[in-house]
């Protein structure tokens, strides 16, 4: 169970910048502020519940690159971020990174 909380905390970790990303659009900085306030608590709390059986190296590791690699992604697909092939692999080596923690602990 500890591990979908885990999953959970680092999906609600790619919530808080695109919150932000909102706030910053005209007419939108409360909704965006809260929204972004909101997936902080989530995943927090999740990562809380997450870390009583992982280790925490491996929890925050694991955590971090769900919700970088997901902010990446968001901001590819859904902003015009770049993408190019240095972006790509770095977003690559952060999962691997992910899967190696996984399969470590």
């Amino acid at each position: 169970m500890s591990w979908i909380y885990l999953i959970t905390a680092g999906l609600l970790e790619i919530g808080w910048p695109l919150g932000l990303k909102l706030a910053q659009q005209e007419g939108r900085a409360l909704i965006g502020t809260l929204a972004a306030a909101a997936f902080m608590a989530g995943s927090g709390f999740c990562l809380f519940l997450a870390q009583k059986t992982i280790p925490m190296g491996t929890a925050y590791a694991v955590w971090t690159g769900i919700g970088a690699a997901g902010a990446f992604l968001v901001g590819v697909a859904f902003f015009g971020d770049a993408s190019t092939f240095g972006r790509w692999l770095g977003a690559f080596l952060i999962i691997s990174g992910v899967v190696v923690m996984k399969l470590s602990s």
